[in-house]
């Protein structure tokens, strides 16, 4: 693999911890959801981290594959939802699926299905989570429909 960009991010003490970038712009300090058993509050969390990464990179990959066939993804927007489960209860067995929502006003169904289609096979948090996990593309309306133009 030919690199063409590398980052570091540390994190110290766990969820309830602090990420810090090596360059200094990302310094959050981590929460843990009352939905796992903690106290909630101010901080993000792994799971809000890896949503907003994905759908940033995804909806750049729409960008990318927009460009090369001179489609209009003018407002577009991808929203990432991130679930964090367990199979069979089992409380150490812990499983993300993923959502993108996926929105093109300008691009009629068809444009919007054959771009994300494109975009998932680009795109490299999808290449990396590709057989991994499940990833459900949703897209949003307003996407028009074909009879529409």
């Amino acid at each position: 693999m030919k690199i063409l960009y590398t980052t570091e991010a540390t994190a110290s003490g766990g969820r309830t911890g602090r990420i810090t970038s090596s360059d200094g712009n990302l310094d959050l300090g981590l929460a843990l959801p009352k939905e796992l058993g903690g106290a909630g509050g101010p901080g993000t969390n792994p799971e809000q981290l890896f949503a907003a990464g994905y759908a940033a990179c995804f909806e750049n990959s729409c960008h990318l594959i927009a460009r090369r066939l001179r489609l209009s993804v003018a407002g577009s927007s991808v929203m990432g939802r991130v679930h964090l489960g367990s199979l069979d209860d089992n409380k150490y067995d812990l499983r993300l699926q993923v959502e993108l929502h996926i929105r093109f006003p300008e691009l009629s169904r068809a444009e919007a299905e054959g771009l994300v289609e494109r975009a998932y096979k680009l795109c490299p948090f999808s290449n990396a989570t590709r057989g991994n996990i499940d990833v459900t593309l949703i897209i949003e309306e307003p996407a028009q429909d074909a009879g529409a133009l």
